[in-house]
């Protein structure tokens, strides 16, 4: 099979069911941006993170390539009896039972914090970020078409998780995390 087709040199690109649709739609933008994520989450992956973490981090890019079928996937596009992936409801409750056990180890939060600190936390906070903006195109496209509405709530949760585990990052390699000052408290 060939990487390359042709088929999108014009500026089009075709869903799972739904035709062709131009490459800038909002549609497109949603998961393009779950796909940046999932890239991302690849490279947290691969410095050397732990076990427990890793194996996190690879069940959410498994969930990541289904949200990105589901959003590519119109629903009005679908006819009885077609097998479409779909977030499945609930999807997001792995990550708030990952978030309460990473809390018990980390020490709480008393003021906003910096990204920052060790290498893998700086990449999962460059990760919540990519999330957040998932999470605003899925939202826009949902305005004007019908989306999953777990994609959200999914979404929501795992910036959250990110955030969390980003702490964790720096709690496994020793470091702090990097308060915000406000300028009055840095003179």
């Amino acid at each position: 099979m060939k990487i390359y087709t042709r088929a999108g040199d014009e500026g089009e690109t075709g869903l799972y069911r739904g035709g062709r649709i131009p490459k800038d739609s909002p549609r497109i933008a949603a998961y393009g941006t779950i796909d940046e994520l999932n890239s991302v989450l690849g490279w947290v992956r691969s410095l050397g993170i732990d076990a427990d973490s890793d194996a996190l981090l690879a069940r959410i890019q498994h969930d990541l390539f289904i949200i990105g079928a589901d959003l590519s996937t119109p629903v009005e596009a679908v006819k009885p009896g077609d097998q479409v992936m779909r977030l499945a409801y609930g999807a997001e409750s792995f990550l708030e039972a990952a978030i309460d056990r990473l809390d018990e180890l980390l020490e709480p939060l008393r003021r906003f914090i910096l990204p920052g600190g060790s290498e893998p936390a700086a990449a999962l906070h460059v990760a919540r970020t990519i999330c957040r903006r998932a999470e605003r195109d899925v939202v826009a496209l949902a305005r004007k078409e019908n989306v999953n509405p777990i994609i959200v709530i999914y979404l929501n949760r795992l910036s959250d998780f990110l955030f969390t585990l980003a702490r964790e990052m720096n709690r496994q390699a020793g470091r702090p995390d990097v308060p915000w000052e406000s300028r009055e408290s840095r003179g």
